[in-house]
């Protein structure tokens, strides 16, 4: 049986939205400011969907509202009660004293990798990191992985078109491609995922793969963070087996092996002071939680990365 909300029943698909553009440097600093800079005025529009966006936020429309995406997506900003508002998470890592403003350490990245992959919220990241079944891909065959689901699972507005172009978008994410002299001036610049090194060339310009592994530049903290981030409420522990390969965990999202996560898991209760513990009792591993964490428990592991 297939697991996993994208094939829940009721599941809308999000194939759109960030209007061709992948995540630029400076993107998310801006969005949290300008939501922060909304929240402080009686505005009646939000910044983002005001006649002076372009001015403010220095960049053309259509990156205005691909702006906005990522950083909704991301989790830096959200909607409330009609206007824009910073998050929680979003003021700990771009607010004025934030941790990484300007995303110079990769556990920035790591955490925006996690908030894009780790939930249903970007259907074509989700399904590429935790559902694709081979660790080589080729961008039709993501394309057309996510046009047999979209069949078999009755989406609908689901067409080859959209499908084509967010597969285009999430492949510019990640991989570090070659520019060619057709290619524009913004189709060349880079997005800070592609540092984490996730998705490689191979070959032709269409082959690419899986980097799965060991990933030195992601710490303890956005880690920790993960896990408690994907640690369902009602459980009190959570098989290595889950961690390591169901979708929507660490395991799957981080694209670990399984040394990897064992290793990471082993230092577990030092990493989360106590709150989570390792276990190997008769052969089985898995990690106790020992209390529910709050959420401003979990943005206190992230301080470990960026000392």
């Amino acid at each position: 049986m297939l697991r996993g909300p994208l094939h829940a029943d009721g599941y809308r698909p999000q194939l759109s939205g960030h209007e061709t553009f992948p995540l630029r440097y400076g993107w998310l600093k801006k969005a949290v400011d300008a939501a922060s800079a909304d929240s402080r005025t009686n505005r009646d529009t939000s910044i983002f969907l005001s006649d002076d966006a372009i001015a403010r936020l220095g960049v053309g429309k259509n990156m205005v509202a691909s702006m906005r995406h990522w950083a909704t997506a991301a989790g830096m900003i959200e909607e409330r009660r009609g206007k824009i508002a910073t998050t929680p998470l979003g003021k700990r890592i771009f607010g004025s004293r934030g941790l990484d403003p300007y995303m110079e350490n990769p556990a920035t990245c790591w955490l925006v990798h996690w908030r894009l992959c780790s939930n249903d919220r970007k259907t074509t990241w989700f399904w590429a990191f935790n559902h694709y079944p081979a660790a080589s891909f080729e961008r039709d065959a993501l394309v057309q992985g996510i046009e047999k689901l979209s069949r078999d699972r009755g989406w609908r507005r689901t067409a080859i078109s959209t499908i084509r172009s967010d597969v285009a978008c999430f492949v510019r994410t990640y991989a570090s491609l070659p520019s060619s002299r057709k290619d524009s001036y913004e189709e060349t610049l880079e997005s800070p995922l592609a540092e984490l090194g996730l998705v490689r060339p191979i070959g032709k310009r269409d082959g690419f793969r899986f980097v799965r592994g060991r990933k030195p530049s992601l710490g303890s903290g956005v880690f920790c963070f993960a896990l408690t981030e994907s640690w369902p409420s009602e459980s009190q522990t959570l098989a290595f087996e889950t961690l390591a390969h169901e979708p929507g965990f660490p395991g799957r999202v981080f694209q670990l092996d399984e040394n990897d996560l064992a290793d990471r898991l082993s230092d577990i209760e030092e990493t989360s002071g106590g709150r989570y513990a390792w276990s190997e009792t008769a052969g089985l591993k898995q990690v106790l939680r020992k209390r529910p964490v709050s959420e401003a428990e979990a943005l206190l592991f992230l301080e470990a990365d960026y000392t």
